[in-house]
Order: structure tokens, then C-alpha cells, then sequence
């Protein structure tokens, strides 16, 4: 598979897209699961479950699977990617324990715990997802976004055909897999279910065979679906298998999510899958490591949690963060820290004003897409394809034409945002006419300054204009100035 832009001549020679499998523990060549002539990756990425508002935490995964996607386009591919919403049923835990998160979203916000209310405050959480995820460069119009609780159907279905094919068993409301029927079970992470058995902490359910038994269908008395076990809720494992099959089919080629749900969820989801169709469910099951902040996971459970908009408020562009996850590899930890946000939002603003200033008409340099690309296909190495952006911008041997050119064609992959017209419009330099008077006032007398060689002073007044929401920048011209 060569480069969608050098599918002529390709101007210099690269490795082919690898990714690290969590199947295998290693990193393979990747090759769709049939090969397909249309050229179409069929991607899956676990979606947020939308009883409150996504953290940084959350939204790493989500600029991974878009890195995935943006990787798979320069190498060719089309990509059918789903992200799912799920809108009832997911226990606090994985392993069928703990509170509904959607009941605790419900009590929290003072709400009567039904049906209709399930959906209005799920409706309200996902729309504040889909803004973030948005604001992080995710084209949401090319993605599918299915609501788990308009699959009920289908999920019944697939729990039917699991009973039917003798994987399933009823308890005295819910209805739960048989593991020991699915011999291959834990082998996602290489679980060692003797070990984790004979060390369990856990209370164990005495409906369940085992305790790695998992429930595919919940009874509730009061609330719920109809079903053939009578009124309840789909598993939340269920969920994610039904609207793959649906949706993409019975096989596919990437799916992806936290290194949580690797030991329970993504082995139910591959147990389920195979068990009803007797073959390979997921190619390559990719999961990308957690945020940290002080040492500690991030998150709403844990009391510390950051969300997209804490950034925004404190001046900081949505993109920096994208950009801060950019620099570590998708499986490696990330400790956040307000310095290293900043850090990002300073380098990520250096970059689009040198991208805007510099002229068009060049041609991507081949060196450097060579460099970059044997990065990028690496089991998308972004910190390493950082790095060599910035070794060409500096690099004096590129003209700027070129590097103009050459930082759009990685843009494909960052996804920074540099040539999307809200970037130009807030670096635009601003005429001193349109600025507020305050401003202009201080950048004369700046000017005083400056002229009189009273330096201490000019530094003075350009703090008070960047307290302002300005920033300043000297040139052969004279003072420019643009909005924050």
C-alpha cells in the first residue's frame, strides 16, 4: 500500500504501516482481515458512557483511534470507524459490579430514574462529547456514533443465538455466558484465569458457574425492555458486539480502547463474538495507556478529574492538548501537568504562526516525508514524527515553499489544525485602528519607549497588553499585535 498523495511516483521508499496487536503482545505489518479490494478498514473504538461530562483522561483515547484513522487515509486506506455511546446498563465496574452509572448520573442531577429521563440526560452528556472531540480535530460527520439503546433489538438477538448455540444460562433474573464453554476465554492480555480464581477478593455470585461468567442480559423489576427473560437491560458487553455485527459486520479489522478494558470487557467481547460465529472477531485490538496527574489515574471516581473546557478557561487553545498527547506514544503513561499544557499551547501556536507566514507553492519535501512517515508507521510514533517536523522547519537547506507544503501533508496525520481558517483568523495580526483604545494607548507609548531606550519600560507595557488578551511581536515593520 503506498501514500494516498504519492500514489504515481512515490518519491522515496518507507516501511509499511505496523501496529502493535494486544492479541500477540507484538508489533505486526498491518493487513486487513480479507484483504478488501475497496480498500475499506473497518475500525470500532469504545465510546464514553454519557452520564457526565469526558475528562482529558477520556479523551486521549479518542484522539488515538483519530491518529489510527488519519494513518490508515495516508496509507490509503478508506476507513469505516464507529464510536459508540452508551446510554444505560454500564455498572461501575467491568466485572458485573457496582452502581448503573446512568442511575448515579440520574440521583446526581436530582432526576426521577427513568427511561425518558435516561435519555435526556444522555443526550445532553453526549452532545458535550461530540463538542470535545470536535475541538480536538475529530471530523465527527465521517464517523458513526450509535446509541446503544437503539440496538436493544439486536442485542436481544445475539443473546438469543449464544443461548441457543448452548453458551448462555439462565439465573433467577439475568442471563449469563458460560466461559467454561469458551475455552480460548481470557486470552486477550494473556489473562491466567487459575491464578486470578484462586486470588479473588470479590464476593462471589452464586447464580454464576464461575466467577469470569458475565451477564448478557439484566433483569430489573421495574425498569427496562421487554425480553424473552422478561423486563431488564442488555449486558454492557453485549452492547458493543451487537452494533459491531450491525453496523460493520461480524469481522473487523481494528478495535480500540483504554488498557482497562482489555482483562474483562474486551475478552466478553471476544468470547460472545466467536462463541456466535465461530470466527475471528477483531484483527488487531489496540489500547492505548492512562493519563496521570500527580502519579494518579485521572478520573471523575478518583476526585480529579480535568475536563476539555478547564483548559479553554484558562486561555489554553483545545488543540494544545492534542498536541500534548502527540508527544508520547499512545502506549506509553502521561503525567499531566499545567507546565507541560502550556508547553504545548506555546510550541502548537509557534507552529501555526510560522505555517501562515510562510508562502505557498512548494512541494513536500521528500527527506522529510520520508523521516516522518517511517515514524508515523512505526505503531504511530507521534512523538518521533514531532520531532522531525521541527528538525524541518529549522532545517535551512528546505526552502520555505516547501516547508509550507511539508507541514500540510503532516498535518494529515497530527491533525493540529494549521491550515483550518479559524487558525488564520485568530493569528491574524490586528491594525492598531481596530484595537480598543486602551491598547492602542499603551502600544504608543510602547513606542515612546522603545525610542527613548527605555526598555525596562517598553517589557512593562507589553505585559499590560498581553494582560489585555493581546500578544506582541517586534518586527523589521514595527509592532504587530493579535488577539490571544
Amino acid at each position: 500500500m503506498i501514500f494516498s498523495f504519492f500514489k504515481k511516483k512515490p518519491a522515496f521508499s518507507y516501511p509499511p504501516l505496523a501496529l502493535h496487536n494486544t492479541l500477540s503482545g507484538k508489533i505486526e505489518r498491518f493487513e486487513p482481515i480479507e484483504n478488501r479490494k475497496n480498500g475499506i478498514v473497518k475500525m470500532y473504538n469504545c465510546g464514553p458512557t454519557v452520564y457526565d461530562y469526558a475528562t482529558i483522561g477520556n479523551l486521549r483515547s479518542y484522539v488515538f483511534a483519530d491518529t489510527i484513522r488519519r494513518t490508515l487515509l495516508a496509507n490509503g486506506y478508506k476507513v469505516d470507524q464507529v464510536i459508540n455511546i452508551t446510554d444505560f446498563g454500564h455498572l461501575t465496574s467491568d466485572a458485573d459490579e457496582g452502581e448503573d452509572k446512568m442511575s448515579k448520573g440520574l440521583r446526581r442531577e436530582g432526576m426521577e430514574l427513568t427511561l425518558e429521563n435516561m435519555r435526556e440526560l444522555s443526550t445532553r452528556y453526549m452532545d458535550a462529547f461530540l463538542h470535545d472531540i470536535q475541538e480536538l480535530g475529530l471530523d465527527t460527520k465521517k464517523i458513526k456514533f450509535p446509541r446503544a439503546s437503539e440496538y436493544v433489538k439486536q442485542e436481544i438477538a445475539l443473546i438469543q443465538t449464544l443461548e441457543q448455540k448452548g453458551y448462555a444460562y439462565r439465573g433467577a433474573r439475568d442471563v449469563y455466558f458460560d466461559t467454561a464453554k469458551f475455552p480460548a476465554y481470557g486470552k486477550l492480555g494473556k489473562r491466567n484465569l487459575s491464578e486470578q480464581l484462586s486470588g479473588a477478593r470479590v464476593e462471589v455470585n452464586p447464580e454464576k458457574k464461575t466467577p469470569n461468567d458475565f451477564v448478557l442480559w439484566k433483569g430489573d423489576e421495574k425498569l427496562g425492555w421487554q425480553s424473552p427473560w422478561g423486563l431488564g437491560f442488555p449486558g454492557w458487553h453485549i452492547e458493543c458486539t451487537a452494533m459491531i455485527f450491525t453496523l460493520l459486520g461480524k469481522q473487523i479489522d481494528i478495535h480500540t480502547g483504554g488498557i482497562d478494558h482489555i482483562a474483562v470487557h474486551h475478552n466478553n467481547e471476544i468470547a460472545q463474538a466467536e462463541a456466535a460465529t465461530g470466527k475471528q472477531f477483531v484483527r488487531y485490538w489496540m489500547h492505548n495507556e492512562f493519563i496521570t496527574i500527580e502519579a494518579k489515574r485521572i478520573g471523575k471516581s478518583e476526585g480529579n478529574a480535568i475536563l476539555l473546557h478547564s483548559l479553554v478557561d484558562k486561555g489554553f487553545n483545545p488543540r494544545a492538548l492534542r498536541y500534548w498527547y502527540l508527544t508520547g506514544h499512545y502506549r506509553t503513561p502521561m503525567n499531566f501537568t499545567w507546565e507541560a499544557i502550556e508547553g504545548a499551547h506555546t510550541a502548537l501556536k509557534r507552529l501555526q504562526r510560522m505555517f501562515l507566514e510562510l508562502p505557498k507553492g512548494g512541494k513536500p519535501n521528500a527527506q522529510f516525508l520520508q523521516d516522518f512517515y517511517a515514524a508515523s508507521n512505526d505503531d504511530l510514533n507521534t512523538a518521533q514524527a514531532l520531532a522531525r517536523v521541527w528538525d524541518m522547519v529549522r532545517d535551512e537547506s528546505v526552502s520555505p515553499k516547501d516547508k509550507r507544503a511539508s507541514l500540510l501533508e503532516a498535518d494529515k496525520i497530527l491533525g493540529l489544525g494549521l491550515s483550518e481558517p479559524q487558525v488564520a483568523a485568530k493569528l491574524a495580526v490586528i491594525e492598531e485602528a481596530d484595537l480598543p483604545e486602551e491598547v492602542q494607548k499603551l502600544l504608543d507609548d510602547r513606542t515612546m519607549a522603545r525610542i527613548a531606550k527605555n526598555y525596562a519600560r517598553a517589557d512593562e507595557l507589553r505585559i499590560q497588553i498581553e494582560a489585555l488578551g493581546y500578544e506582541l511581536k517586534d518586527t523589521a515593520e514595527g509592532q504587530k499585535v493579535t488577539k490571544k
